[in-house]
């Protein structure tokens, strides 16, 4: 349905936007780094669906409908951080204080919990959406019929790649942060960091505009 071509040319370009420095491959490097190898995967696979729902989103024109409103974009964005900021705050006040870091686990925690996390906060960025509403078209053939069925192959390519990268980020971070975690006071500080980075960047969606 679509050309071998263009689904190259969609998977290097989008490959090249995921591992560019950005706040969910951000977030997921914490994650892992504080949490251990399991958190940050479950954390991106959580990004990943977050980019899933914002591709049926683009798929069936409710995305641009909805950030069509600035009202809306604003109660989006502004939910986006203040949830950034809980886990941020979350984070700082139980750091040292939650169950024993296990990096089979995902920290001590389920890895569902891991995976809402991320999907929330992905799914909530109202930039994310943009995103996918603006790159998704450029590799569509707006001259077939079948518009909608081509979204979705995209879209779901893009989640796989997000998960395949995604997943080496927190798994190489959590083998970093279990070498650093050896000091238990060190522990402390890398979850008031990865804290710290969550508030950073709700900062900056909130001051972030259209």
């Amino acid at each position: 349905m679509i050309p071998t071509e263009v689904l190259l040319a969609f998977l290097a370009a989008s490959a090249l936007i995921t591992i560019a420095p950005g706040p969910d491959n951000l977030m997921v490097l914490s994650v892992g780094i504080s949490r251990g190898r399991c958190a940050g995967i479950g954390f991106g696979l959580g990004c990943a669906l977050g980019c899933f729902t914002h591709t049926l989103w683009a798929t069936l024109g409710i995305g641009a409908v909805v950030l069509a409103s600035a009202t809306t974009f604003m109660t989006l964005k502004m939910a986006g951080a203040a949830y950034l900021v809980y886990l941020g705050v979350t984070t700082w006040r139980y750091a040292g204080k939650m169950a024993p870091i296990n990096l089979d686990q995902g920290g001590g925690e389920p890895i569902g919990a891991h995976v809402r996390r991320g999907f929330i906060a992905n799914v909530i960025n109202p930039k994310v959406a943009l995103f996918f509403i603006a790159f998704l078209p450029q590799f569509v053939d707006q001259s077939r019929n079948a518009v909608w069925p081509q979204m979705l192959v995209l879209g779901g390519l893009f989640a796989a790649q997000t998960v395949l990268i995604f997943g080496g980020i927190g798994w190489f971070a959590g083998n970093i942060g279990a070498r650093l975690r050896r000091q238990p006071m060190l522990a402390v500080w890398l979850e008031r960091c990865a804290g710290t980075i969550f508030i950073g960047l709700a900062l900056h969606l909130a001051t972030a505009g259209r």
